[in-house]
Parts: structure tokens; C-alpha cells; sequence
């Protein structure tokens, strides 16, 4: 290669630290990179591994500053049924039940819903459900009880409701204008996610922010008012076999919400918060990272070890496990 074509070649990016290692019968077989963010209790950057400054697709970690968005448009939502419209739902059945409460209440039919038709995210909900005869709907689509808020916000607010997930409509400004004041930086590009929603940039940095801002707001606050259902109906942001359940069960305070792509972020009741992405999209590493730095902040619940749990099976039996490597 000659010095001008060295020259001219494009900088690589560099390559993320391992966040967690594939160990099966002892032999490490592969490796999760990524990077992650942690907040002191007053905001400032304690520890980063990584590129955090870097904007990412935070996926569903963003469902918190959308459904305040709603609450800012008008929408009166409470309890459990604001926790599910931050929610990505195992689709349970108390989940798919709420789901089309909450579409009657607001005088919608379920093919308002424009998430796509889906099957429960929960492996053993989706077997019982196909086994019960059920195919794909959009209810069963873990954002169901997102879009429903969505659409009877606009409803509310006289707003479009055909158009409400073009990035330029007024409801997603809004939510573009949450999601830029509790991370406390510009949203750096917009996409679509897979439910068809608005999907915007921040990095892991105003990810974790975010997170802080919510546990912190003044009571009665949109931002609080989310926070403050998530935490008190975790099971209808996740479901009873998640960790974001487990974690804001087990302690008090506590917001927790994954996105897909394996991004994760929470926030402690003191103002310490986290957020971090594995860059090959294995969610299969997130219970064992999340476990690892809640340990280090000291954050001490016997509900970590069924966090951190990740087994390797082979033969049907435990012959391995992914581990923090950190």
C-alpha cells in the first residue's frame, strides 16, 4: 500500500472493550462489546467504558420519555395503565387484557393500532398462545399499550390520528422535545423502530440522564408521574419473568427499562444512574452486565443472582455461562 492511499484511507473507529465473555466447559468462545456510562448521584460522570458520548438507538429505554409525552399532550393516565403505555410487555395475558381495556376505554378499535402484528415477546406466553389457537395481532405486539396512548392523545388533542407516527407530527415533536430536555442534548438522528414508532438518538451519556431526570422530577410532574407508575407496576412494563420487573420489584426506587439491541438503562432512587449498549445487539448480555455494575454501586438484592443468570446449555444440561468481564 502506497503512503497517499495510507493516507486517504478512512479513520476506523475504535473497537469497544469487552463487556462480557461466552464460557463454555471453561473455553471462552466469544465476547460481548460495548460501552457503558455510570452517573454520580449529582449528575457528573463517574465511571465510562467506552464511546458514551456517541449517539445510539436507546430502542424501548426511550418509551419513558414518550409516554410523558402523552401525559404532556393532554392524556390522563394512571397506575397500571401508564405503566404499560411505557411498557414493552411480555404480552401476558394480564397484559393483553389491560391492553384492550384501555383501547375500549378510549373508544379506539384495535386496527387503529399501527405496531405491527405480532406474537407475545415472551417465549412461553407466545407457545401458550399459539397452542390456545391465537395468531398474530397487533395487542399482542409488546408497544400495543403505546400506541393505544398515542393514538388517544391525539384523539384528545385533535390531532391526526392516521399520520400520529410521521416524525413530524405534533405528538412526536413533543416527545422529541422530552426526550432533548431530560437528556440535556440534541436528539442526533431519528429513525424508526420496530414497531413503526419515531425512534431517536441520544447517547448512552443522555440516556442515563434521562433516567436521573424522571427519578428526580418534582412530584406531579409528567416525569414523575411515568417514573413513579413504572416503579409501582413493574410487572406491566416487562412481565414476570423480566429483569427490568425483577430489579424495580426487589428495590424500591429503582427505574429500569431495556431497549432492544441490548441497551439498558436505570436510575437509582439517590440520583445515580447507568446506561450501556452491547454493539453486537445480544440481550442475552444484559442481566449478566446489569448485574455486574448494580454490585459495584452497591446495590445489594438477592434478586441479582436471577438477574445475572445467563447458562449455556449443551445436551440439555448447564455447561457454561455468560459473565461480566469487567
Amino acid at each position: 500500500m502506497t503512503a497517499s492511499a495510507t493516507a486517504s484511507a478512512p479513520p476506523q473507529p475504535a473497537v469497544s472493550p469487552v463487556l462480557a465473555e461466552v464460557v463454555r466447559s471453561g473455553f471462552v468462545e466469544g465476547r460481548h462489546r460495548g460501552s457503558l456510562v455510570v452517573l454520580a448521584a449529582d449528575g457528573s460522570v463517574e465511571r465510562s467504558v467506552g464511546d458514551v458520548s456517541a449517539p445510539v438507538f436507546p430502542r424501548s429505554a426511550n418509551k419513558p420519555m414518550q409516554a410523558a409525552a402523552v401525559l404532556r399532550a393532554g392524556l390522563d393516565l394512571s397506575g397500571e395503565r401508564l405503566a404499560l403505555a411505557s411498557a414493552s410487555h411480555s404480552g401476558e395475558p394480564f397484559h393483553l387484557d389491560l391492553v384492550r381495556t384501555m383501547i375500549g376505554e378510549f373508544g379506539l378499535t384495535e386496527s387503529a393500532l399501527q405496531c405491527p402484528p405480532d406474537l407475545p415477546f415472551d417465549a412461553t406466553e407466545a407457545e401458550a398462545y399459539l397452542a390456545g389457537g391465537s395468531v398474530r395481532d397487533r395487542v399482542a405486539m409488546n408497544c400495543s399499550g403505546k400506541h393505544a396512548a398515542m393514538i388517544a392523545a391525539c384523539a384528545g388533542r385533535g390531532w391526526d390520528q392516521e399520520s400520529y407516527l410521521d416524525p413530524e407530527h405534533p405528538l412526536q415533536l413533543l416527545v422529541r422535545d422530552v426526550i432533548e430536555e431530560a437528556a440535556g442534548e440534541p436528539v442526533a438522528a431519528t429513525g424508526t423502530d420496530g414497531c413503526g414508532a419515531p425512534l431517536m438518538a441520544i447517547s448512552l451519556t443522555g440516556l442515563a440522564r434521562s433516567f436521573r431526570h424522571f427519578v428526580l422530577a418534582e412530584p406531579g410532574t409528567p416525569e414523575r408521574r411515568v417514573a413513579d407508575a413504572m416503579r409501582a407496576h413493574p410487572e406491566y412494563v416487562a412481565g414476570t419473568r423480566r429483569p427490568d420487573t425483577w430489579l424495580m420489584q426487589a428495590v424500591p426506587g429503582v427505574l429500569s427499562k431495556m431497549g432492544a439491541e441490548a441497551v439498558q438503562a436505570v436510575a437509582l432512587p439517590d440520583g445515580r444512574a447507568l446506561a450501556f449498549k452491547v454493539d453486537d445487539g445480544a440481550v442475552r448480555a444484559l442481566g449478566p452486565i446489569l448485574a455486574r455494575v448494580l454490585e459495584q454501586l452497591d446495590v445489594q438484592t438477592p434478586a441479582l443472582t436471577r438477574i445475572g443468570a445467563a447458562p449455556l446449555l449443551g445436551g440439555g444440561r448447564e455447561v457454561g455461562e455468560i459473565r461480566a468481564a469487567f
